[in-house]
């Protein structure tokens, strides 16, 4: 009886971590991760972590901020200018800073690799020239 009522208590408050896992698209262990670092804090039922509609929606945000390639550090001092202050113009304007350094490291990550495929492809080039003729020089002997 007691599991039964466990369970109704979780579904009333919100979901499990293998609910929250399975929707994110993410493990358990890095839903633990998060909450280690300090970005999610879902309430206990027992031992059984109970995750809030708040803080999947944290979670979704975390997620894609590690995708943009934001640092765990980065998206704590997002989420939690997010917390402090109620009209999120801080939050916005940093944010809004933020994302135009990482377009900038982006862009020049681009030029970099733009300009590494070019000379691999000259080296390419040079390469498959000269085993042609290497390859003509040994068919006359």
């Amino acid at each position: 009886m007691r599991a039964v009522v466990r369970k109704h208590a979780v579904d009333d408050a919100g979901k499990g971590i293998q609910e929250v896992a399975r929707q994110l698209g993410v493990t358990q262990r890095t839903l633990r991760f998060y909450e280690d670092k300090g970005l999610v804090e879902p309430q206990r039922i027992g031992s059984t972590r109970v995750y809030s509609k708040r803080d999947v929606g944290r979670m979704q945000l975390i997620l894609r901020g590690k995708r943009l390639g934001f640092s765990i550090r980065e998206i704590k001092e997002f989420l939690d200018l997010y917390d402090v202050d109620p009209d999120h113009v801080e939050q916005m304007a940093r944010l809004a800073g933020r994302v135009r350094e990482r377009i900038d490291d982006l862009e020049h990550q681009r030029a970099a690799i733009e300009e590494t495929i070019q000379e691999l492809r000259q080296i390419e080039q040079e390469a498959s020239a000269r085993v042609r003729q290497i390859g003509r020089a040994e068919s006359r002997d």
